[in-house]
């Protein structure tokens, strides 16, 4: 790897978190080409998506699918609540998760031109900018880039399981400020409220929530952006107001209904797409702007959302 790369990854987040992140995205790519236990890792499987297309094709669903996946919808949410601070009342946040940004060109142009002139007060991106897991980034870098040129400062992010730690200094460049395992406070005059943001919780399990909260005062609102949803409970009971996370892309592919017919997430279905609520914390799980896998999309339009904070009334 480039000395320099690894330099600047050691001074923006320390030694230790560093040289973690990197050998553990090491090991899980030595399983992934045989050399661990794991070889049969799904990943080894370099035919998967093929064999996808080429049923999707036989069936005749393929151009289909793919027409949906760049359907993108642009959703809103209100998020009530009694601790938030009176000036955010209204404060709204553009969330985009999952683009995949090298796995349909024809979805990235269309979220370029949904993003172009909307209003919000901040934007938040909830990971899994790469197609693969492992391999070259630089496709996914050019694609996150046109996105970013049209979007309103400023705009927060988190890493997802697609994504490698190597990503991190050119997505900072081109004006994302990644939290890892770290918080920012957002101010409104003299009030604040917080953004806190994990890396990965679902592959590589390098979370670390009480890091990202150490700061946050206990009346404090708080947002945690984490790629995956599967840390609700943790998140929850860190007393945050507000989970935004991705991951599961609602299934992606799905039975009439918008019923999917997998999940790669371990969490209740009703939190595998959309709003839901965990005790005294909101959540919202995006189903994704992009595709995973193959550049299609049934009976779960791709989508980003604007989420509108309200000031509950007494």
């Amino acid at each position: 790897m480039d000395d320099d790369l690894i330099s600047q990854l050691e001074q923006r987040l320390g030694r230790l978190q560093a040289r973690q992140r990197l050998g553990i995205e090491t090991d899980h790519e030595a399983q992934i080409f045989g050399q661990g236990l794991n070889f049969f890792h799904i990943e080894n499987w370099y035919s998967i998506h093929s064999v996808i297309r080429v049923v999707l094709k036989m069936s005749g669903l393929y151009r289909r699918g793919c027409r949906n996946a760049e359907r993108i919808v642009i959703r809103t949410n209100d998020v009530e609540s009694a601790t938030l601070p009176p000036r955010f009342d209204g404060f709204t946040i553009l969330h985009i998760s999952d683009t995949h940004a090298d796995i349909s060109e024809g979805a990235m142009h269309r979220l370029v031109e949904l993003v172009d002139g909307l209003s919000y007060d901040l934007c938040v991106w909830t990971g899994d900018f790469r197609g693969a897991t492992f391999g070259p980034y630089d496709a996914a870098l050019k694609g996150t880039a046109r996105i970013i040129d049209r979007l309103e400062q400023p705009v927060y992010g988190v890493l997802g399981n697609h994504d490698t730690i190597r990503m991190l200094p050119g997505l900072e460049a081109m004006g994302i400020r990644m939290l890892q395992n770290e918080c920012e406070t957002i101010r409104r005059g003299d009030e604040v409220i917080h953004l806190a943001g994990i890396d990965d919780a679902h592959y590589f399990r390098v979370d670390n929530i009480e890091k990202a909260a150490a700061s946050i005062p206990g009346a404090g609102f708080a947002i945690l952006l984490s790629h995956t949803p599967e840390i609700y409970r943790q998140a929850a009971h860190a007393g945050f107001d507000l989970l935004l996370s991705g991951h599961t892309h609602g299934g992606q592919i799905c039975l009439p209904g918008s019923i999917p017919l997998m999940l790669e997430s371990v969490l209740p279905r009703r939190m595998g797409a959309g709003a839901w609520r965990h005790g005294a914390m909101a959540g919202y799980t995006s189903v994704g702007a992009g595709c995973s896998v193959v550049p299609v999309r049934f009976n779960c339009p791709p989508e980003i959302t604007l989420h509108r904070l309200r000031r509950a009334r007494a």
